[in-house]
């Protein structure tokens, strides 16, 4: 019966939406122009000098032009872009951030303890009292003994204090040291004994986890703290040892306003470093990109050309970490033309985020942003709750709901817009975000079809892939907007260019055919100074080609018909994952194939998926034995032992323990395996003569374990 009800209903709608397009089709055409918003999305938006596929790419805006190197040509480094959008909007709003009304615990029916907020509006302040904050704080920072080039540690999470500390900082010419607030302990140490910095600007909420630090970082002798009282002072104060001195942050702009208005300054040049950034490596330290002025001044130059209408009447909401170059160009960006930023948080971003008290508005519905920036784990959050709750709806709606989602599809990939059907259908998705959201960039991870697909038409917007590194400042392609495709990233940024390098091992070669394929090198202004402390693996991922600089990525790509970038392989073994994490494929082998269960190993890692698979052939007296163990009973054949779901499932949990044991992550461990009773030799060959992995030669060979493991 109720598949009768929705195929008549379906049917129904089917005949309404027919008359209404003829009826409208027209008006429609005539308003909307889907031949050009057609043409536009095909249009050919870049293409490699002197038609040689071997040669760097670069936008067809700057094909036969000098890359960009700035927003403004007056603008030479970050202080001179600050101060530019001071004077340009001194009256505007420019940070805000919400005020805590009340903050209470719930217990929750498994027992634990969540804390849970109400907050008010936003309280903003204009660009005039920033540059007042940012000129004291920096005035301050002095009076503590910072110098000119001398490195100082940001470990906090998103927030405006974050954005006032790092303006200061390039204003004066301090050298800023980022560390994730997600960070360990030993990370957090690593990065501030490598660069031995005195001064470090945290929060209240990171002083236990910088607590453990300090025994093993004697360099520090100044902390900084972000908070709103003197209890919290106090608390920070009690909380760490007297051997270093605890000043609120306040404080530091109290002494900077009372400083003497002669206090030697000296400002920035373009090549001065502006931040270390720490980045998670195949080493499992963080290591630490040196990004000049120079470099962030080319990168957000390029980011902001691809952004359409950028500007004051513009909203961002910033909730991204702050150590991340995504979220620092983009803030960077927003500063430098006039955008207002409201700060947020994972865990208060919506109504329905963990931190939010049931019955208030989470940040984005009291925001309201016109720019969302995120990473591809969080919007496919978004997507499969959306699709959780059609699913569990009634069947009147659910039938509406997948009917006006495949209807609207059908016409945005024709070019057209479906006003009626947003109004009627798609208000309350788009609601989520605040209901003015215009553009969504998604960085850091590939973002899959479907998800891209859903937010297009779920969130009435644009949303577009950028690909880009640490070392070239988040910059190097955006997805045009008008460019109606998915799974690319796009054409060339108008400050970078593009080499495909053969790379004869994987068959990828800048002559292949339909389109052009070969390792990513990108080059530019840009292209950051090299890794902190560590000439070495600066030479091996930086090179120089006809006197410009590129940074090697190890990814693969291909160049299509229009110029836009494919990402299509990753020359490395090191995986990014879609939830942002790197995954050394290589390293969980070495540690796995420890195992006394395991004879060989290949971690398998997707980086459209959450976590790692792994292919194992088993040690065969190892293997038996464990059957025994888990049956009672005398072992089988060896790959009837292979097959054997209880003997899988505890040689996982022995996989695991071993991991764990060794080091690793749980989330670079295989979380599905798959046991092959074959070995692996160089006849199959899998392997080479002296046993290597053939990785991708494995992967395609078990291309169908594989799909298994990630759909189960």
């Amino acid at each position: 019966m109720p598949d009768t009800v929705a195929t008549s209903l379906v049917m129904t709608l089917k005949v309404l939406a027919y008359v209404f397009d003829i009826v409208t089709y027209i008006p429609y055409f005539l308003i909307q122009r889907p031949d050009l918003v057609l043409e536009r999305s095909k249009r050919v938006k870049a293409v490699p000098l002197n038609g040689d596929p071997s040669q760097p790419w670069r936008s067809v805006d700057v094909e036969n032009k000098e890359l960009a190197t700035s927003m403004f040509p007056e603008c030479r480094t970050l202080a001179e872009l600050f101060d530019r959008a001071c004077r340009h909007f001194a009256k505007q709003p420019s940070l805000g951030t919400r005020e805590v009304l009340s903050e209470e615990e719930e217990k929750q029916p498994n027992g634990k303890v969540f804390k849970k907020v109400v907050l008010g509006e936003y309280h903003w302040i204009t660009y005039e009292e920033l540059a007042k904050r940012v000129a004291n704080f920096g005035r301050g920072l002095l009076m503590l003994g910072q110098r000119p080039t001398s490195k100082l540690v940001i470990f906090a999470e998103t927030r405006a204090d974050w954005m006032v500390s790092a303006q200061a900082c390039f204003k004066y010419n301090f050298q800023v040291v980022t560390l994730y607030a997600t960070l360990g302990a030993n990370a957090v140490a690593h990065g501030i004994k490598e660069t031995g910095v005195s001064h470090v600007i945290t929060s209240l909420d990171l002083l236990p986890k910088f607590k453990d630090v300090l025994p093993q970082t004697p360099t520090v002798t100044h902390v900084i703290v972000m908070v709103r009282t003197k209890l919290e002072l106090e608390a920070a104060r009690s909380a760490l040892p007297d051997t270093v001195q605890v000043i609120a942050m306040g404080e530091v702009e109290a002494m900077g306003e009372r400083s003497e208005p002669d206090l030697s300054v000296s400002p920035p040049k373009p090549d001065d470093i502006a931040v270390i950034m720490y980045t998670s490596g195949s080493t499992g330290l963080p290591k630490g990109v040196m990004i000049s002025h120079r470099n962030l001044l080319c990168g957000t130059a390029g980011q902001t050309d691809r952004i359409p209408g950028l500007g004051s009447s513009d909203v961002y909401v910033g909730y991204l970490p702050l150590a991340h170059v995504l979220e620092l160009s983009a803030e960077v960006s927003c500063v430098a033309k006039g955008t207002r930023i409201g700060y947020s948080s994972p865990t208060t971003l919506t109504d329905r985020s963990s931190k939010i008290k049931k019955g208030s508005k989470g940040d984005v519905s009291v925001l309201k942003p016109t720019l969302v920036a995120a990473v591809p784990v969080i919007m496919d959050r978004i997507y499969k709750n959306v699709w959780e709750n059609v699913n569990s709806s009634p069947l009147m709606k659910r039938v509406l709901f997948q009917f006006a989602f495949d209807y609207k599809l059908r016409h945005y990939q024709n070019g057209f817009s479906t006003p009626l059907c947003d109004r009627i259908v798609f208000n309350n998705v788009k609601a989520l975000m605040g209901g003015r959201v215009r553009l969504m960039l998604s960085g850091g991870a590939p973002l899959s079809a479907d998800t891209q697909r859903f937010m297009n038409v779920c969130f009435c917007c644009r949303l577009g892939q950028g690909y880009g590194l640490t070392e070239t400042c988040g910059a190097g392609t955006v997805v045009d907007f008008a460019d109606l495709s998915v799974e690319r990233v796009g054409a060339p940024l108008i400050c970078s260019e593009f080499i495909l390098r053969d790379w004869p091992e994987g068959n990828y070669l800048s002559s292949n055919k339909p389109f052009p394929q070969g390792e990513i090198l990108i080059g530019g202004g840009n292209i950051t100074m090299g890794y902190f402390n560590s000439p070495e693996k600066t030479a091996e991922d930086y090179t120089a080609i006809n006197g410009v600089r590129y940074f090697c990525s190890g990814d693969i790509g291909q160049f299509e018909e229009d110029g836009c970038l494919r990402i299509i392989d990753r020359k490395k073994d090191l995986v990014k994952l879609q939830h942002g994490e790197y995954v050394s494929l290589a390293q969980v082998e070495t540690v796995l194939k420890m195992c006394p269960l395991v004879e060989q190993i290949c971690a398998v890692a997707d980086p459209m998926q959450m976590f790692v698979v792994g292919l194992v052939v088993p040690n065969e007296a190892q293997l038996k034995a464990l059957q025994e163990k888990v049956t009672g009973s005398p072992a089988t054949s060896f790959k009837e032992a292979c097959q054997d779901r209880a003997v899988l499932k505890a040689f996982q949990a022995e996989l695991t323990s071993h991991g764990l044991k060794a080091k690793l992550q749980r989330g670079e461990i295989p979380a599905r395996i798959t046991l092959c009773p074959e070995p692996w030799t160089p006849d199959l060959g899998l392997v080479t003569d002296a046993f290597k992995l053939k990785r991708k030669v494995i992967e395609d060979h078990f291309a169908r374990e594989i799909k298994t493991m990630y759909a189960s």
